[in-house]
């Protein structure tokens, strides 16, 4: 299995070597300092005084006894390159980073430059590309220019390839974080099934990332504990046995592709986990619908390339979190550029909870009535700087 991922450090992090390795002497200096903040009588100006030895002791002595908050205040920015899409939605679903991706709508699919796509993959993928853009351009040529069209065709012909796509990412968090990611790879990777060829698939880039990092030099055997027995978040088992709720927090269950989940993943204050179905299905884009004939080919393509795991395989996706950051979901989501899956899944999700809201007589009745008339021009607390000028847009009917 093909492999050209690369972790590199950003300039911007101050305990960067001019080999591209990380300084952890130095950034624990710093930790030791910062640790002493609790009960220094001077406070940390004090503490920056202190000598280097006095300041990597204390470190010593908060890592020995696991406490790992102080080592959050050293951050460091990633350049992930050739990152397989799936490990990409692995690291995004844990909290603590910031992440800047590369656009699938702006991504074409070449074997050339990504070798882990198949000569199948690649074919499909421009056959359907051509078929996509047909599509657009006879329903809203009128509004679309050529470039808009191309830029959805690829947003729709990627649900074919691969979720192991590489791509590529700029990814920041703490020194404590990227730690815990590596601890909860290695976890992963210990106990997958043989048998299973997303899990094998999965474990050997996670090993990639894992040797990576190593030759960082950004991992510390004392910050990788894991006594506490947390993994990784996204994935979930038995989903489907938890109820719905809707009330000031919500919690509900739905399918949807792979794709549509990696977009959900940028609302960090949401949190999803997901599960594979028994019997594989996948996503069909609106613009073919309907069309009985083209429906059943797109099927048929799809399922030709379903070792490879791709996009538009659907899943069970557990999505929990507050009223407040639902509804900053919504003022993402609800808009006419926003991906056409996940912005119908925010709006189904938005009725839903509207529904359950009044039949309870929950005083957040009152107020998701709000945002239930349209796209987010339309909310009452939201300024679009920009009008699209897309009926169907707003009216969250569009079929792309």
């Amino acid at each position: 299995m093909n492999s050209n991922l690369r972790i590199d450090i950003l300039p911007n992090c101050v305990y960067l070597e001019e080999d591209g390795t990380f300084n952890k002497e130095k950034a624990f200096k710093l930790s030791g300092k910062i640790a002493g903040e609790c009960y220094s009588k001077e406070g940390f100006k004090d503490l920056l005084l202190e000598s280097d030895e006095k300041s990597l002791k204390r470190s010593d002595n908060t890592l020995n006894m696991a406490h790992f908050h102080v080592y959050d205040h050293t951050f460091i920015s990633f350049d992930l390159q050739n990152i397989p899409k799936m490990l990409a939605m692995v690291i995004n679903n844990e909290k603590l980073f910031a992440t800047c991706e590369k656009s699938a709508r702006y991504t074409s699919v070449e074997r050339k430059s990504n070798p882990v796509i198949t000569p199948l993959e690649e074919e499909l993928y421009n056959k359907w590309l051509e078929i996509f853009k047909v599509k657009i351009k006879s329903r809203y040529g009128h509004i679309h220019d050529d470039k808009k069209i191309q830029k959805l065709a690829q947003e729709n012909a990627r649900y074919l390839v691969t979720v192991f796509m590489p791509t590529q990412m700029i990814y920041t968090t703490s020194l404590r974080q990227i730690n815990n990611l590596a601890r909860w790879m290695n976890d992963y990777i210990k106990n997958i099934d043989i048998f299973n060829t997303f899990e094998v698939k999965l474990a050997h880039f996670m090993q990639d990332f894992v040797n990576e990092l190593e030759r960082l030099q950004v991992l510390e055997d004392r910050l990788m504990i894991n006594d506490k027995n947390r993994s990784l978040s996204l994935f979930g088992k038995n989903l489907t046995k938890d109820e719905e709720i809707f009330t000031d927090i919500y919690s509900t269950l739905y399918t949807g592709s792979l794709a549509q989940l990696a977009q959900a993943h940028r609302h960090r204050t949401i949190h999803y986990q997901m599960e594979f179905l028994e019997n594989p299905t996948y996503f069909v884009p609106p613009i073919i619908e309907d069309d009985n004939l083209l429906v059943e080919e797109w099927l048929s393509d799809l399922y030709l390339v379903e070792g490879v795991i791709p996009q538009g395989l659907m899943v069970n996706i557990r999505e929990k979190g507050e009223y407040e950051n639902f509804i900053l979901k919504c003022k993402e989501r609800l808009c006419s550029e926003a991906q056409l899956e996940i912005m119908l899944q925010t709006r189904s999700t938005l009725l839903k909870y509207k529904e359950t809201l009044e039949s309870t007589k929950h005083y957040l009745a009152s107020d998701i009535v709000n945002y239930s008339h349209g796209a987010r021009c339309t909310f009452n607390d939201y300024n679009c700087l920009k009008s699209c000028k897309f009926n169907e847009g707003i009216t969250l009917t569009r079929k792309i």
